[in-house]
């Protein structure tokens, strides 16, 4: 593994700080030294980039990831492709993440029960190039609830998105399955979603002694739950129950907020904006037009989602950005979109956001003290970028503009030029 010093760089170091300009040298996959305003000497083995003053930051963690989801105008769509397809289409989506500076990234669900574990064991054997990645299990749903996609002539379990279930003992039988798969994390849809007629966003489906045996199971093995929870029930039925993260919590009422807030030092919460807003406004990809958006609850949804999280960022509940992308009008790749969203809608600070993408990512990815922050000793996730984000958040939304990527201490994309004199020094922005 070659080492690998970055001079002249203005530094985003991922804790809120000012940024600085300054040197890092990576040795092996660590970050083995920082300098501020330094200008080192060449040294022998060590293979140096003068950045001319673009952005070095830690590389961005996706808090809620679909690899395997297909681009498609349905749920029922996404599982219908063929496993062997379905194993390539997630493998190239992985790349893609990595491409676009998502150096990590929390799967929040597959369609099919293996197939986040073979994508995470792929990249990590290294026959696959992806982001740090874990392993989620398939939605586990009950009966009429999002996910169930079951047709009644066509009663075949593996035909359904999700993995349906009802009672205590069939609950109990899905988490086994998949923790003996061996995924990192058990995700349930404690509530229902505007997509589902007559089990929509507001509505909560699971009864406390299925959620508690998932629970159990989950926990005995030392693995995490996570779960779509847009209702106040859901969210507080999950806060109850022990789980680390939440996605949506669009309803948050006082209570639930409380609830979050009394354990924000262990939870982490991706409200997915991104869905309810391409859909609002860019919906008539898949015949939703605006006026549609708002009768299904969206707009509605919108306004509760915004006001939960800025109550719950007062409150200094870790809020990530992660916007179940993989639909036809919200695909892979405009994931920084996110980015650009907490900023419009939330009030944060780009500052603010690149913190919640790094530093708490690294935190939500179970590596809070190496890996999310540019820190001596920790591990050399980290991007170039031409141009400054905290001037323009929406930079980070062009791939071009990462003039380099390092995953683990590795340049799965190395700079073009390694002089002064390149051609982000006279075009950065």
């Amino acid at each position: 593994m070659a080492n690998t010093l970055f001079t002249n760089v203005r530094i985003i170091d991922g804790t809120g700080a000012q940024p600085y300009a300054g040197e890092v040298l990576i040795q092996g996959n660590r970050i083995s030294r920082i300098g501020r305003g330094a200008r080192s000497l060449p040294v022998a083995g060590v293979t140096a980039i003068d950045a001319a003053g673009a952005t070095l930051m830690p590389g961005m963690t996706e808090a809620h990831t679909h690899l395997a989801w297909t681009n498609s105008t349905t749920l029922d769509a996404i599982q219908k492709m063929p496993h062997e397809e379905h194993t390539l289409w997630a493998a190239q989506v992985a790349k893609q993440y990595l491409d676009c500076g998502w150096t990590s990234c929390v799967g929040a669900a597959t369609p099919k029960p293996r197939l986040d574990c073979v994508i995470r064991d792929a990249i990590n054997s290294g026959q696959i190039p992806g982001p740090r990645y874990l392993a989620a299990s398939q939605e586990i749903t009950v009966t009429g609830s999002l996910g169930d996609d079951m047709l009644p002539h066509l009663p075949y379990p593996e035909m359904s998105f999700g993995c349906v279930v009802d009672g205590p003992e069939e609950m109990r039988k899905a988490v086994r399955m998949f923790l003996k798969y061996g995924v990192d994390s058990i995700k349930l849809n404690l509530s229902g979603d505007n997509l589902v007629p007559g089990a929509d966003a507001k509505t909560t489906w699971m009864s406390d002694e299925e959620v508690a045996i998932a629970a159990r199971e989950t926990k005995v093995r030392g693995k995490r739950l996570s779960c779509h929870a847009r209702s106040s029930e859901s969210i507080k039925q999950a806060m109850r129950h022990g789980f680390e993260i939440i996605y949506h919590a669009s309803f948050a009422d006082e209570e639930a907020l409380d609830l979050l807030e009394a354990q924000k030092d262990r939870i982490f919460v991706a409200p997915a904006l991104s869905v309810i807003i391409r859909l609002l406004h860019e919906g008539e990809v898949v015949g939703i037009t605006n006026q549609i958006a708002k009768k299904m609850g969206y707009e509605l949804e919108l306004e509760a989602a915004v006001n939960s999280m800025k109550a719950m960022l007062k409150r200094g509940i870790r809020v990530l950005p992660g916007g179940d992308y993989g639909f036809a009008w919200a695909p892979h790749g405009e994931n920084a979109k996110d980015l650009e969203y907490f900023v419009k809608y939330l009030g944060m600070t780009p500052m603010e956001v690149l913190v919640s993408c790094t530093r708490w990512g690294g935190q939500m990815m179970m590596k809070g003290k190496e890996l999310g922050e540019i820190r001596e000793g920790w591990l050399a996730d980290l991007l170039l970028v031409d141009g400054d984000p905290l001037s323009n958040i929406a930079i980070l939304q062009q791939p071009a503009k990462l003039l380099a990527i390092m995953k683990d201490g590795q340049f799965h994309k190395a700079p073009e030029i390694h002089s002064a004199r390149t051609r982000w020094s006279q075009s950065a922005a």
